[in-house]
């Protein structure tokens, strides 16, 4: 096969005509690594490991990227540079990459973002266990953070702040004491705590 052009296109790429057609498009820095020009012999396997290259690069920047904004859990980051059109393969490299270089790190991950659920945004125990485990959060470590954060002490803690800011008039108004009920389940508290933290909001009404 035959390099017969190379022209720039938009986000970095370079399109290759081989023997006098469009084929693919692949990183301008891998492109300009190789040294290639027109007129240049390429063979399949040179081109599948230019392929390679230019989607392990391009997963590569797309990772730093993400990570510069937030941290991000090992799943999460692969899922995203998926969803980005970066291949599967190039994907989990990448995100493994991450991980070598302690820039995504599991463990830290939930720890602050199990925080952040409890703490800020009032989550109840079922549901910050769903929210970890879809990042990919290892069961055992949910465990362990649900215990250390979620104990019924600050579930009825959370509770109560949720009842003063959403639903201040619900010992007032049955159909609010059932939407704040409802609220509470979806957030998720079971119907044991959300009964005791009711009864002691009433005892001390």
């Amino acid at each position: 096969m035959e390099l017969t052009a190379a022209e720039p296109r938009r986000k970095g790429l370079t399109q290759l005509f081989i023997d006098g057609e469009a084929a693919v498009k692949i990183d301008t820095e891998v492109f300009l690594r190789a040294k290639l020009k027109p007129g240049d012999e390429l063979t399949d396997e040179a081109l599948r490991e230019l392929l390679e290259a230019s989607n392990a690069r391009r997963a590569q920047e797309k990772a730093l990227y993400l990570l510069e904004h937030r941290n991000h859990s090992k799943k999460e980051l692969r899922d995203k540079l998926v969803w980005a059109q970066i291949d599967k393969d190039a994907a989990r490299a990448a995100a493994e990459r991450m991980e070598e270089l302690g820039l995504v790190d599991d463990d830290r991950f939930a720890r602050d973002y199990a925080r952040e659920l409890f703490e800020r945004k009032r989550y109840g125990a079922a549901r910050v266990r769903q929210e970890l485990r879809l990042k990919g959060i290892d069961s055992g470590l949910i465990d362990e953070l649900v215990a250390e954060y979620g104990g019924e002490d600050a579930a009825l803690e959370n509770i109560r702040s949720v009842l003063e800011k959403k639903y201040a008039h619900w010992q007032e108004d049955e159909k609010v004491k059932r939407r704040a009920f409802a609220a509470l389940q979806r957030l998720g508290f079971s119907y044991e705590l959300i009964r005791r933290a009711l009864e002691q909001a009433d005892d001390e009404f």
